[in-house]
């Protein structure tokens, strides 16, 4: 970690003096907060048997399910990338304004740091999941810990389809402002309407773009300080989760829950939406306080350093957790029952060694987050935008198949349904693969200056410096 500090001196101290150091702090936090709720979640319980079963603590702990509100806080990193997205989409539009695809390089600055790891922590894990099971090596443990891993990646196809509209949706955001947010808001809830009233059936999943598109889209709203009243978003927000929870189907918890007929998070609803407003416009009340507090070198440093390698740590967190149960039962220690006072006593001793194993994972993996090097030049071809948006359509499906279907059993050919499409992980990795790699290829062949700033320059957030016009105050 020493290195880490180093290396984040020259940045750090060099931050433009128009960045908005808030958003870094919230896109840090963010992550960071869905890692400790996943590690608490995990209640790996033992079986009559002599088995363990991995499972979730909320469904030993019912009642805890309302600190979900606070917990799940996808929202908020969803919004810090529309912030992200409008200033780095403009900017690139700024410096290239006759280029015939900006788009091609948009996305290939974008996906760099976010598909790197990912493809990288896939590999890995495929190929390690590959040697177990030729080695016949059978555990109930290691088959569910091969299904859990990849679900997370739920998140990184999402934010594939974001970066993937972000210039469309940034149109609309141009010419309509906050009616294009409620347009999206609006059909999030025109679709439960579909799903919950009138039984359409597979309505529900347009709201994986609906619902979190919305909440993205407020990110263009904070680029242009147009979130002027927090105090009224959070309100709002607040009262339709909890009127929505209160009257109608929607569950308390925030987060998927095993076995439950309905969830806020799998598709998402207007539940979650109303959540993400409330979230949103929570951050934004802090941000003053926070921002001074950013202000002082050595809490800035420590942001820069956490952004330098968050989506590693974010990636690996759930193989670290798993090590931790792994070395427990190896050691022949016995599992407490989830929620007891002795499984209570043990988290503090489990979050530390979690959170140490992340780090030496997030070490040794953090070289694939790095920035890339800019595209050398070439001349422009108008096949560049096409190419990129195909590829970004491929990598978005493999990623989200990868997710469904896990690394369980895959000299089997296990297969799972994602949406109305069967897939297989084998499938899932060679789609994504070639997604990424036709991004790659469109994005070097656009005619476009990407111009990285120099190292001493350099910020925490993939993208450029938030320079663009600074909002009015929204404490």
């Amino acid at each position: 970690m020493g290195t880490s500090l180093r290396e984040a001196e020259r940045p750090a101290g060099a931050t433009p003096s128009g960045r908005d150091r808030y958003m870094d702090l919230l896109r840090v936090a963010s992550l960071a907060t869905v890692i400790l709720g996943h590690w608490l979640m995990a209640a790996v319980a033992p079986r009559p048997d002599g088995t363990a079963h991995i499972g979730n603590l909320l469904t030993h702990l019912p009642e805890a399910q309302s600190l979900t509100w606070l917990f799940q806080v996808m929202p908020v990193f969803f919004y810090v990338g529309g912030f992200a997205h409008a200033l780095s989409y403009r900017s690139l539009s700024r410096r290239n304004p006759d280029a015939p695809s900006v788009y091609a390089v948009f996305l290939r600055t974008r996906l760099h740091r976010l598909l790197r790891p990912t493809m990288a922590f896939v590999l890995v894990w495929g190929a390690a999941a590959l040697a177990l099971q030729l080695a016949r090596v059978d555990s109930a443990l290691l088959d569910a810990a091969l299904r859990l891993v990849t679900q997370p990646l739920w998140f990184i196809g999402v934010y594939l389809a974001m970066v993937a509209l972000t210039p469309a949706l940034l149109r609309a955001h141009e010419r309509w402002g906050w009616a294009a947010f409620a347009t999206l808001a609006g059909a999030a809830a025109t679709v439960d309407v579909l799903r919950f009233a009138l039984g359409v059936p597979y309505a529900e999943f347009l709201n994986f773009a609906f619902v979190w598109l919305a909440v993205h889209q407020l990110g263009f709203l904070r680029a242009d300080g147009r979130l002027t009243a927090p105090r009224l978003l959070a309100g709002a927000g607040l009262v339709g989760a909890g009127l929505l929870v209160a009257v109608g189907p929607y569950p308390l918890s925030m987060v998927g829950m095993p076995g439950e007929k309905v969830s806020n998070m799998a598709p998402p609803t207007l539940a979650l939406l109303c959540h993400g407003l409330w979230l949103v416009g929570a951050v934004e009340l802090l941000r003053a306080p926070a921002t001074r507090l950013l202000a002082r070198p050595r809490v800035w440093r420590g942001v820069v350093v956490a952004s330098g390698f968050a989506m590693t740590a974010f990636l690996w967190h759930l193989t670290a957790m798993l090590g931790v149960y792994g070395a427990l039962l190896a050691l022949d220690v016995p599992l407490p029952e989830p929620a007891t006072a002795v499984w209570w006593a043990q988290v503090p001793l489990r979050l530390a060694v979690a959170a140490t194993l992340t780090a030496l994972l997030a070490l040794l993996f953090r070289r694939f987050e790095r920035p890339g090097t800019p595209a050398a030049p070439a001349a422009p071809r108008r096949w560049t935008g096409p190419l990129a948006a195909v590829g970004v359509t491929l990598a978005l499906f493999g990623v989200l198949g990868l997710s469904t279907v896990g690394l369980a059993d895959l000299l089997e050919g296990r297969s799972a349904l994602l949406v109305a499409v069967r897939v297989t992980a084998p499938a899932a990795v060679v789609t994504a693969l070639a997604g990424w790699y036709l991004v790659e290829r469109a994005g070097t062949s656009a005619g476009v200056r990407s111009r990285t700033p120099p190292a001493r320059a350099r910020c925490a957030e993939p993208g450029p410096p938030h320079t663009s016009r600074r909002p009015r105050s929204t404490a």
